[in-house]
This record gives structure tokens, C-alpha cells and sequence, in this order.
């Protein structure tokens, strides 16, 4: 069967020595795609300092899938010599069921631990649908994301200035500041338009913000970052070009700085922090009306 790794399905790695009591396998098994248990299960893993090697099972709806995927977990751990942690978001009871009873990883129910729960509280049952989209056809918030995602990727860069009147979020900054990745993950999360321009030497010498977007100023958001995480990460991209040296990633970064003080828009500084992070607060600093929160 294998399991989805970055994407690609590849058959379960497994180590010929034990690990170490820090390192387990992390199995992510769901009926659906695996998200919301790979999600979920991350940020509890977080909490541990642990090395994991972590398989994504998507699609495990039937039990014979569930049998077949305890055999490799029970490989696993005869192969590791420790037991394999498995976060499930099964909804089948009957498979989950399966999967409890023939393999040897330590098995949590991340639905169950709360759905029964709620159930007990609401005094209602849960509809135990798969997924959270079970039929996206009629789904008004998933088609709007999708409209959002199209949006962001055409006013990427600044590549278009038309309807720019319709975005929820215009982020600025000098080029590899984190504008892209983190358009795109208000898009897909939470379902905004977001247009993004990069700041460029002719705005330098104008020491004015891309004439496009001065009159929506108030959804605009700086993102900035130092000049030397900035050099490695351009220094990836074109390797001993001007564009990476360190002096003009200094100059640039001042430049962009003193012009959105100038400006008066709000910014931040990308370096430490995560795409997760930086949506957060650009949603608490804008609060865009139509965030699918």
C-alpha cells in the first residue's frame, strides 16, 4: 500500500537499528485526506522534544486497508523497537476498531476524543462524515476559496492591477520578504484575496509605494525581513548575484522600512517567525470582513 511522504506515495522507511528513545515513527491515518490529523497531530508533537519520521495514510475507508496498514506499523516496530505513534482521525468505528485491535503503535483517536464528548453535551448525534468538505458541490465557503486562491495567484508579485478594488489584504515588501507563501495561506485558510507587490528600486528613488496601491492604503501590510536571512535566501535563488549581496539587501531593507514608516501602513519582520504566525496577525491588525475564520 505505502503511505503519502511529502506528498508522493513511497513504501514505509523503516530502520535496520533501534532508535533512540527521542525518535518514533508518526503514523497520520485518516478516512479522509490526512490533513487534520497530520495538522492536529503536529502541534501536540510539538510540546515534546522528539525526532520523528512522520507517514501520511490518507484514504484508510475499508478494513481491509486498516489491516493492511497495521501490518507495516507492526513492521515498523519490529524493525525500530519502539512503538510507532499513530494519530487517527478515522471516522469508521468499524475500521478504527480494526486498526485498535492488530497493530502494535499506540493508537489516538483525535476524533473520538471529542466528538463523544460533544455528542454527550449537545445531546445530539454527529453526522460521522468523512472530511470536512464530504461534497463540495453545494459548499459556498469552499468555492469561495477557491475564487480567493485564483485571485492571489493573479495579483502575485504584482503582476495585475486590475480589481484591486475586490482585495481584502495588499502585502508589500522587498522581493523574498515572504509575500507570496503568505498570500497564498490567507487564500487557502481563510479564503481572502490577497494582492501582493514587491518593492523595487524605481519606488526607492520615488520613496513612494507602487502608485496602484496607494489608494487602498488601508489594507495594506509591510512584511520586512534582515538583511541577512535575506541574502541566504536570495543567495539560494541567484548564488553571487548583486541582487544577494548583503549591502544591497541592507540598502533595500532600509529603504523599504523608512517608506512604510513614511507611509504610516503597519509591518512586521519576517525572520522568526512562521507563515501561521504572520497570518494571524496581519487578520488581527486588518480584520478583513470576509476572513473565513
Amino acid at each position: 500500500m505505502g503511505a503519502i511522504v511529502g506528498g508522493k506515495r513511497h513504501p514505509l522507511f523503516t530502520s535496520d537499528t533501534p532508535l533512540a528513545m527521542n525518535q518514533r515513527t508518526v503514523f497520520f491515518v485518516s478516512d479522509g485526506t490526512g490533513i487534520t490529523a497530520e495538522t492536529f497531530g503536529n502541534a501536540i508533537l510539538a510540546q515534546f522534544k522528539i525526532t520523528s519520521r512522520q507517514v501520511r495514510c490518507p484514504f484508510i475507508d475499508t478494513p481491509d486497508k486498516a489491516r493492511a496498514l497495521a501490518q507495516e506499523i507492526n513492521r515498523t516496530f519490529e524493525a525500530e523497537g519502539q512503538r510507532p505513534i499513530v494519530f487517527s482521525t478515522l471516522v469508521n468505528a468499524g475500521v478504527l476498531a480494526v486498526l485498535r485491535e492488530t497493530c502494535k503503535g499506540k493508537v489516538l483517536d483525535m476524533f473520538g476524543t471529542f466528538v463523544q464528548r460533544l455528542e454527550h453535551e449537545l445531546g445530539i448525534k454527529s453526522s460521522h462524515s468523512v472530511g470536512r468538505f464530504a461534497d463540495i458541490s453545494g459548499n459556498q465557503a469552499y468555492h469561495d476559496r477557491i475564487e480567493a486562491i485564483n485571485f492571489s495567484l493573479t495579483h502575485d508579485d504584482g503582476q495585475s492591477n486590475r480589481g484591486l478594488d475586490e482585495a481584502e489584504v495588499i502585502l508589500v515588501g522587498v522581493s523574498r520578504s515572504g509575500k507570496t507563501p503568505t498570500s497564498l495561506y490567507l487564500a487557502m485558510q481563510f479564503g481572502l484575496k490577497v494582492a501582493n507587490y514587491p518593492l523595487i528600486p524605481e519606488d526607492f528613488e520615488r520613496q513612494q509605494l507602487p502608485p496602484a496601491i496607494v489608494p487602498h492604503r488601508d489594507k495594506i501590510y509591510g512584511l520586512t525581513i534582515t538583511p541577512e536571512r535575506l541574502s541566504e535566501i536570495r543567495s539560494e535563488r541567484r548564488p553571487g548575484s548583486h541582487y544577494a549581496e548583503l549591502a544591497n539587501c541592507r540598502m533595500e531593507i532600509a529603504e523599504a522600512e523608512a517608506m512604510m514608516r513614511r507611509s504610516g501602513i503597519r509591518w512586521m519582520s519576517t525572520t522568526t517567525r512562521s507563515i501561521e504566525e504572520i497570518a494571524t496577525i496581519i487578520l488581527r491588525e486588518i480584520r478583513p470582513k470576509n476572513a473565513a475564520l
